[in-house]
């Protein structure tokens, strides 16, 4: 069984699309549904006719990492999948992805990411340093890994928590996220701790994923001061240590 977390931060509509779309994949793919609701309104009340699992309702708001680790030491699935309520399926990825996650020194894995329009997003990147982030800002390589939908699967440095998939021994093994990440990076440090623990990160473009993305409120000065607060941590933690041969 797959176990599944989605975290809903008041967007009720969004979670109860992407809920929708799970209750369609669960005729095939056996899978429980463990749902966080991190606000106090807007929230969930009950799962869909169709779905198995449970509803978290926390007293105050957590941050990313924590709330999935939450969710997920409640898993009873033998493969945890973490789920942005803004992520769409159109098709059923599972199958691909359980394959792919099952094989010998595979640690965590994902779909190509896909937007409204069916472009392919940058969901998968080499690890950042602080040149890298330097060249983005200036317009220059942003670290992205080039593929199509439907390429072969391939290992990349990191891809993005928007949608991630693991064997739930591998995921528990390293410890989940780190909850030190408020928001911002906790995917990238996971990542890279997958990979210090011989355990690949790999990424399934042949299976897709539409991201309808939302990123107004990231604009507010509050997740700038996150966003540059989780790089300053992961800088810290891993710049100086080569997690793996870029490619």
């Amino acid at each position: 069984m797959l176990s599944v977390s989605v975290v809903s931060h008041g967007q009720g509509p969004l979670v109860a699309a992407l809920l929708g779309d799970l209750v369609e994949i669960a005729r095939v793919t056996p899978l429980e549904v463990i749902l966080t609701n991190n606000l106090p309104s807007g929230g969930i009340t009950e799962l869909p006719t169709g779905l198995s699992g449970q509803i978290i309702d926390n007293p105050v708001p957590l941050g990313f990492g924590h709330n999935h680790n939450q969710a997920l030491a409640l898993a009873r699935g033998t493969h945890v999948c973490v789920l942005n309520p803004d992520i769409r399926l159109t098709e059923n990825p599972f199958p691909a992805l359980l394959r792919e996650a099952d094989r010998t020194g595979v640690g965590l894995v994902a779909p190509a990411i896909l937007s409204a329009a069916l472009a392919v997003e940058d969901s998968a990147r080499r690890f950042p340093t602080p040149w890298s982030l330097l060249r983005r800002r200036t317009g220059g390589d942003d670290g992205r890994y080039r593929y199509a939908h439907g390429d072969a699967p391939t290992p990349v440095d990191w891809v993005a928590g928007m949608f991630m998939l693991a064997r739930t021994e591998a995921y528990r093994a390293v410890g989940g996220f780190d909850q030190r990440y408020f928001l911002y990076c906790e995917d990238i440090d996971l990542c890279a701790r997958m990979w210090r623990s011989r355990r690949s990160v790999m990424l399934c473009p042949a299976v897709a994923a539409i991201h309808d993305a939302r990123r107004d409120s990231h604009r507010q000065m509050k997740f700038l001061r996150w966003h540059a607060a989780s790089y300053l941590r992961y800088f810290a933690t891993h710049w100086l240590r080569p997690v793996r041969q870029q490619q």
